[in-house]
């Protein structure tokens, strides 16, 4: 091409950098052909969970389930002919094979007949779900002992072999070696492995549920996951910064659902100083106020109860004067009043609120200073020392939270999707509000990208720097802020719900994003704000549970907005009347799935029972969408023009083959 044979220096040297790895026209000219045929095979399967609150067992069965897209393929590729008892059992095989193989072994008579008739399935489904991939990425996928037998499986040539009779031979020789039990392992592993290719979490794994280290724990081992923050994923971020504000917000979270394991289990951080500092002060005041919500699958002790009731309010006060110290040092956040310990007469009983004032629905506040309210007393400093030692020693939390900000961001563009967790901040005229921080202004795409860059300030600026302690603040900020898109509400009302009676103070005011989001040309200004137009672009975010119960509908915006907060965790059922959404986009199309309540992966197991769920095509792509209509399809074109240049480069003489 003419301007490969008059390169810029710049452009010589990326020649030659790329001449490193494709030495000869040779090596060039089959990497072009390659990635010419990789570009028409259809798109790869994305999967979209959002506002998972650490329900860590639901959210297992959906990975492993891939949103019922499994239990599909089985249904394709084994037919009304196999029962739908034994297809059901197939499922539960393929989503957990280490539980459910040997309760199915135990119950056969004739176990070499059913490793055969399970194994021919296994194979079957795995050709049918590694259709649409080259087999080089097959062989990726393939697990490093036994992968050359399961390649040589899937890709035989029948038209050489009697399938029965090849496949046969091989199955026999493994169920005689004892080899049938790990065959039937690696296959379920790679037909979960090979039916979606890209998992995007949009924000909220954290609080509530009762295990979400577990939850992070698994996504850690995913082949391939994005995470957008939610406003409960960064405040655990900060925590595990050692922001005392963040861990005292994440302790009153955790405590209010009696929800210790996560912190004493999954993490290893002991409450026993913030238990005894609870018992010094709160042990002969009444605390039943300060209940924690119960999970109903627990039946805690009363007395486990009170205890936890005790640290709820203890933490609560600690909560209450480090947020007013944060709003004091940082009056860009715009939160001066909402310093409740602040506005507290001590005397009378009430408190000043949104310019009223109320009587306190407890005014009992043993370790305050009313001459000082903000002011820790001794045994409060201990606690909290001895909280942000546990919280940055946790080595569990802090492979955890590093896997969140290297797989995580404040929102990404992936494939003509939008995905953010909260809201794009708007005024009530429907244009993009603004915020102002640090003397700079910020609002749309600017906003997000300045929040995600303090975000990580808080985490990786060198320790004890102006920067580090500003960014911890900032995504203290984040959490509850009022134009914080990751929040998206007015403010967040927690010491009025725990001090205040009259419901109008415990209103959390939707941004007028939710307002203005369900109509289609406010979606297509926010695209546009992120360089997206034209067919097939969508917004996906989650954070406000959809009421489906009362008839809302996840989708907004004409069909570019999709909501995927169904009430994934348990506290939510009742408000959504039902247990989450997903969402899965194919070389078809947008399928959301709605599901119902998840009892138990014991359960499942044992009964063969899936989630039970609802799919909708909500978007129809006009036709199937190829790997050269999508993001990696991009890249691939970027690189055969790089690749032609480097051809050029060879014919022209500017660059020698390295025979």
């Amino acid at each position: 091409m003419p301007e490969a044979l008059t390169p810029t220096p710049e452009q010589l040297r990326y020649l030659q950098l790329l001449a490193e790895k494709y030495p000869t026209i040779a090596a060039a000219s089959s990497e072009i052909i390659n990635l010419e045929a990789l570009s028409r095979l259809p798109k790869g399967t994305e999967h979209f969970m959002s506002d998972l609150h650490g329900e860590n067992e639901a959210f297992i069965h959906i990975l492993n389930s891939a949103s019922g897209v499994i239990r599909e393929k089985i249904d394709v590729v084994l037919g009304q002919d196999v029962p739908a008892a034994e297809r059901a059992e197939l499922a539960t095989l393929i989503y957990y094979p280490a539980q459910k193989l040997p309760e199915l072994k135990a119950r056969q008579t004739d176990l070499n007949g059913w490793y055969r008739k399970n194994l021919f399935w296994l194979i079957d489904l795995c050709r049918f779900v590694s259709s649409k991939h080259t087999r080089d990425h097959v062989r990726r996928c393939l697990p490093r002992y036994c992968g050359h037998i399961i390649d040589e499986l899937l890709h035989a040539h029948f038209e050489d072999h009697d399938k029965d009779l090849y496949y046969g031979q091989i199955i026999d020789s493994i169920i005689r070696y004892d080899r049938a039990d790990a065959y039937i392992t690696r296959f379920c592993e790679v037909i979960k492995r090979l039916a979606v290719d890209r998992l995007h979490i949009v924000g909220d794994l954290f609080d509530r549920g009762p295990r979400p280290d577990q939850i992070l724990d698994r996504l850690m081992l995913h082949h391939d996951v994005d995470i957008q923050w939610g406003n409960h994923d960064v405040v655990w971020m900060g925590a595990a910064a050692g922001s005392p504000i963040c861990i005292l917000t994440v302790l009153k979270t955790t405590v209010a659902y009696n929800n210790l394991a996560t912190l004493e289990n999954g993490y290893g951080i002991s409450l026993r100083e913030l238990d005894h500092l609870a018992e010094a002060f709160y042990a002969d005041t009444d605390v039943a106020h300060w209940k924690p919500h119960i999970d109903p699958r627990t039946t805690p002790a009363a007395e486990s109860i009170a205890r936890t009731a005790r640290m709820h309010k203890a933490v609560t006060i600690l909560m209450l004067k480090l947020e007013a110290q944060v709003i004091r040092r940082n009056p860009d956040f715009q939160y001066q009043g909402r310093d409740y310990l602040n506005q507290i007469d001590y005397t009378a009983g009430t408190v000043r609120c949104g310019g009223n004032v109320y009587p306190l629905l407890d005014p009992v506040f043993p370790t305050v200073d009313p001459a000082d309210p903000t002011r820790l007393n001794p045994q409060e400093q201990r606690v909290l020392d001895d909280l942000v030692c546990s919280f940055t020693e946790s080595e569990r939390l802090q492979r955890h939270v590093q896997f969140l900000y290297a797989r995580g961001a404040v929102y990404k563009v992936c494939n003509r999707n939008l995905l953010f967790h909260g809201a794009v901040p708007m005024t009530e005229e429907g244009g993009f509000a603004a915020e102002t921080f640090q003397g700079k202004s910020y609002a749309g795409k600017a906003l997000f990208d300045y929040c995600d860059r303090r975000a990580r300030e808080g985490y990786f600026a060198p320790e004890g720097s102006p920067e580090r302690q500003a960014g911890q603040d900032f995504l203290w900020y984040l959490w509850c802020g009022r134009l914080s898109p990751i929040f998206g509400r007015s403010a967040m009302t927690t010491f009025e719900r725990l001090y205040i009676a009259d419901p109008a103070t415990h209103a959390e005011v939707k941004n007028p994003y939710y307002r203005h989001i369900q109509h289609a040309e406010t979606a297509d200004r926010i695209l546009k704000e992120f360089g997206l137009e034209g067919e097939g672009c969508h917004i996906v975010n989650g954070h406000v549970p959809v009421r489906a119960i009362e008839g809302e509908s996840p989708v907004k915006g004409g069909g570019k907005v999709i909501v995927i907060d169904g009430g994934f965790c348990r506290a939510y059922h009742r408000q959504t009347g039902i247990a989450g959404y997903t969402l899965v986009y194919n070389s078809r199309g947008l399928t959301l799935r709605t599901h119902q309540p998840f009892e138990s992966a014991e359960k499942a197991i044992r009964e063969d029972e899936d989630i039970a769920s609802r799919s909708e095509q909500i978007y129809t792509a006009p036709s199937r969408i190829l790997v050269r209509d999508t993001d990696e399809g991009n890249e691939k074109r970027i690189l055969i023009h790089d690749l032609e240049q480097l051809l050029a480069a060879y014919r022209a003489g500017l660059l020698r083959e390295q025979l």
